[in-house]
């Protein structure tokens, strides 16, 4: 699953540390997300979306193998 999670980040002007704290989970976490390494809980991509302004759908985009664009 891809994600705009460190352009809008840097557009806001946070670090990982800053958005990390304020979801209240690790630098660590925040980077596997924005490295496609780990894919967040449904909560936690609420909270992402809710401290970065957008909404989940814009900040996740999912494509399955049967749904590739």
């Amino acid at each position: 699953m891809q994600n705009s999670i460190a352009v809008r980040r840097k557009k806001l002007k946070l670090s990982q540390a800053e958005v990390a704290e304020l979801a209240a989970v690790t630098r660590q976490t925040i980077n596997a997300i924005e490295n496609d390494k780990y894919d967040p809980s449904l909560t936690l991509a609420f909270k992402l979306a809710q401290i970065l302004n957008t909404s989940v759908d814009v900040l996740f985009d999912y494509q399955s193998e049967g749904n590739a664009k």
